[in-house]
Formats: structure tokens, C-alpha cells, sequence
């Protein structure tokens, strides 16, 4: 998955202001304990990132961004 379309995807699921909140501020177990800024910038792969958030907020992300 490209960055661009996380990013898209992120945004479309939680609205721009909330994506860029849960980037910063939501460490996921399943990265390490890691924000997904920091997961991006350790290099972790955006489809490994994605996984982990539809993961921690399956009610949030509709099925079609999954």
C-alpha cells in the first residue's frame, strides 16, 4: 500500500482532524508500541500499519477500506 492511500484511507475512515490525532497519539501494541508516525518513520510497512488499525478499531473502518 502506497502512503498516499493509507493516508487517504485514514482520513476517510476517521475525518482529516481525527486521523492526524490518532497518528500521533495512539501507540498500537501490534507496532511495537509505536504511533503510526513513528511506525512510518521506523519503516514499518503502511499495509502492517493499516492491519493494526482496522485491528484496534474494527467498528470504525467500513469494510470496503479493509
Amino acid at each position: 500500500m502506497r502512503l498516499t492511500d493509507f493516508w487517504t484511507r485514514l482520513e476517510e475512515a476517521f475525518g482529516a482532524a481525527y486521523a492526524r490525532s490518532i497518528a500521533a497519539d495512539h501507540s498500537f501494541g501490534e507496532l511495537g508500541n509505536r504511533t503510526i508516525n513513528q511506525a512510518i518513520a521506523y519503516g514499518i510497512d503502511t499495509a502492517t500499519i493499516w492491519r493494526a488499525v482496522v485491528a484496534a478499531y474494527p467498528d470504525r473502518v467500513p469494510s470496503r477500506l479493509r
